[in-house]
């Protein structure tokens, strides 16, 4: 834990630099305003890891030697704007893997433009000689979870993702790592947190965990029941997301977790919203405890003392009380 702040750190100015971002990308999404003007920025993390943000959940990005690495990739119609960001940053380096944290469709719905838009080594040929700019050859592999491929096959009613948007490597159990511009990826499986098939994306040598939805600051958790979601298995991810965050001595930074939507944080950050959800959720349980009705608890406002940063919980409040029911 930190014990101390430097205001004028680089790390500091990095954060408070990334709240103005995400507040411009942020603002096109909860005013519900044309995807059309929301503009895509980009801001370096640290090591080969770069954080976007435009309208939808936030991208991550792995940039080098190897070529390019897409956590997330927002809604499709951001796909053009998404390219052109990568391109700034990286040039022609083939964009290579996207890995998708979950199904919802404002992390997946670029999945086939971004794809198509890279290339991939197949059968010992590179695909990219086509210049990465115009796509061509064999598009870049979608990796996610097992769970998350079978969200895809059987959407929930009115959503339908096209069948190219599909995760094309998937694996099974806890955990998949490979080794990627020069570090160790490992994507672990965070059952039955925000979905069924959560993972975080662990870049060990840059210090940077992607976390998808299993860890979001704008707003309360989004408990996505249907899809397997529960407020213990987001609360156990929370956990094991701590366990993988180190802080700087005495300073912000450390190891840095890219949220799904919110800004960019380090350990205290993610420690503060695990304690958030604690509370409410033993409130929540001690109304149940007393006989309360689902209505009731949510009337007893058991989370007002958080609702200035994290807005309304009442969605939050009621999965939880249902799942804390149904234990």
């Amino acid at each position: 834990m930190r014990t101390g702040t430097l205001a004028g750190s680089p790390a500091t100015r990095r954060l408070l630099a990334l709240a103005a971002v995400v507040a411009l990308g942020a603002a096109g999404v909860m005013a519900q305003q044309n995807r059309d003007a929301v503009v895509v920025q980009s801001l370096h993390v640290q090591g080969n890891i770069w954080m976007l943000v435009g309208a939808g959940g936030n991208v991550t990005l792995s940039v080098g030697k190897d070529g390019v690495l897409v956590v997330d990739t927002q809604f499709a119609d951001m796909s053009d704007r998404i390219i052109a960001e990568i391109r700034k940053i990286a040039g022609d380096r083939p964009i290579r893997y996207i890995v998708n944290t979950h199904a919802h469709g404002d992390h997946v719905g670029g999945n086939q433009a971004i794809a198509a838009a890279g290339a991939q080594i197949v059968a010992g040929n590179f695909a990219g000689q086509i210049n990465f700019r115009t796509g061509g050859g064999n598009p870049a592999f979608i990796v996610a979870h097992e769970n998350t491929l079978r969200h895809f096959e059987q959407p929930l009613q009115g959503e339908s993702p096209a069948f190219e948007a599909w995760p094309t490597d998937v694996f099974f159990g806890r955990q998949k790592d490979f080794y990627f511009n020069g570090e160790p990826v490992v994507l672990l499986h965070q059952p039955n947190a925000h979905t069924d098939g959560d993972l975080f994306v662990h870049f060990r040598g840059s210090d940077v965990v992607a976390t998808g939805d299993a860890y979001v600051n704008s707003s309360f958790p989004n408990l996505d029941v249907a899809r397997g979601g529960s407020i213990q298995g987001y609360l156990a991810a929370l956990n094991n997301l701590l366990d993988l965050m180190v802080p700087l001595d005495k300073q912000e930074a450390g190891t840095y977790a890219i949220p799904g939507h919110g800004r960019l944080a380090d350990e205290a950050d993610v420690l503060e919203f695990r304690d958030m959800v604690t509370i409410v959720r033993d409130r929540v349980q001690a109304l149940i405890d007393q006989g309360m009705t689902e209505d009731q608890v949510v009337a007893a406002r058991p989370a007002r003392d958080y609702e200035g940063p994290y807005g309304n919980p009442e969605n939050f409040i009621r999965r939880t009380y249902a799942g804390l029911k149904g234990s």
